[in-house]
């Protein structure tokens, strides 16, 4: 068989993940390793954690490649009821796991997972699946609502978690799939004009979200409060300068900058390596947004087409919604950076992502 764009594509791919993981190991390490040596006796302690990540991330892409497409396509509806009522189990006293003032977590035996991560993954194969058996005129009331639905039960649970930065980020993902699938416009536009008193409507109702705005407006106004963690973000972005502080040097991680190894790990990169290092990762990010796409833009098939593109949009979104909180850019979120931030369940979910395009890519491949 000859090889085809895309399975250089994917190769592409699989390299830029893989420094992405790297970087991620050598963050936390760099970030968490004084906090770990206090409170679990080890420098190492999240290091090793995020290993058993990256190892059962390895299994999950391995397995991937074994899946046929019409099982995938099979599968996707009953995975994302599967998605959405363990996600649901995190509202119910006894099964929640309660971890910063939210109920995100489940606790089995002993070990704790996000839902919510499996979630994403269910939401796009099935959101992907949807649009693809549509009829080619996309109309209002028999395509387009019945497939923006979708994301409804979701964001209900989400909210009442709560997760608003996982339900704006579904949120964006449909609307750009909707658009990448030639939906009408009109009915796009009229779907971003609603979402805004929606989402102020939301910002009123929960006195912390407004909290949030006041601070991302104007941090300095309670610089040892409210404001503290994106002031100490900044000054640790600060004074990477061009070249940065150099590895493991940095001083924010000394109990200055809170959850610098998950939410805010691109500040301590930033000190780290400075504006150079930065934006080396930035432009990985950029890469595998374009090779996922390029190689999208390639398959026949619609169902592989809208999965691929929507794994994509929902990583880049990620990535710079992180970025953006961490710079100052946009309210907390309580997302981590893909790939590079501690965090197994979303280590393992995104690598499992990586997996389900490699597959797909490989499939189209199997056609030619």
């Amino acid at each position: 068989m000859q090889k085809t764009n895309t399975s250089f594509d994917s190769k592409y791919i699989g390299i830029i993940v893989t420094v992405l993981v790297l970087i991620g190991l050598v963050a936390v390490y760099s970030s968490s390793s004084i906090f770990a040596l206090e409170a679990y006796g080890s420098a190492f302690y999240f290091v090793k954690k995020q290993f058993i990540g990256i190892f059962i991330g390895i299994i999950g892409i391995a397995s991937a490649q074994f899946l046929p497409l019409s099982f995938i396509k099979k599968i996707s509806p009953f995975f994302f009821v599967s998605a959405l009522f363990l996600t649901i189990l995190t509202l119910i006293p006894g099964f929640a796991h309660h971890r910063y003032g939210s109920a995100r977590w489940l606790r089995i035996g002993g070990f704790s997972f996000q839902p919510s991560e499996l979630l994403k993954i269910a939401f796009v194969l099935y959101v992907a699946l949807c649009i693809s058996k549509k009829r080619e005129k996309h109309s209002l009331l028999h395509d387009y609502l019945p497939t923006l639905s979708i994301v409804l039960l979701p964001a209900i649970i989400l909210l009442k978690q709560p997760d608003f930065g996982l339900t704006v980020t579904l949120s964006i993902t449909i609307i750009v799939m909707l658009f990448l699938s030639q939906f009408q416009l009109k009915h796009l536009a009229g779907t971003l004009f609603s979402i805004i008193p929606v989402a102020t409507i939301l910002i009123l109702i929960k006195p912390y979200r407004l909290k949030r705005i006041l601070v991302f407006l104007n941090p300095w106004h309670d610089p040892h409060g409210s404001g503290f963690q994106i002031i100490q973000s900044l000054i640790a972005i600060g004074s990477g300068g061009f070249w940065g502080v150099g590895l493991s040097s940095s001083k924010q991680k000394f109990y200055y900058l809170p959850m610098q190894h998950t939410d805010f790990i691109f500040a301590i990169i930033a000190e780290e390596v400075g504006f150079i290092g930065s934006t080396c990762i930035i432009f990985l990010y950029i890469l595998l947004l374009y090779y996922c796409f390029k190689a999208a833009h390639e398959l026949s098939d619609p169902f592989s087409r809208l999965a691929i593109q929507g794994f994509t949009i929902l990583i880049s979104l990620q990535a710079i919604m992180n970025i953006a909180v961490t710079s100052g850019l946009l309210p907390t979120k309580g997302l981590g950076l893909p790939f590079i931030s501690y965090g197994n369940t979303a280590l393992v979910c995104h690598l499992w992502m990586i997996g389900i395009i490699l597959r797909l890519i490989k499939l189209e491949n199997y056609t030619h």
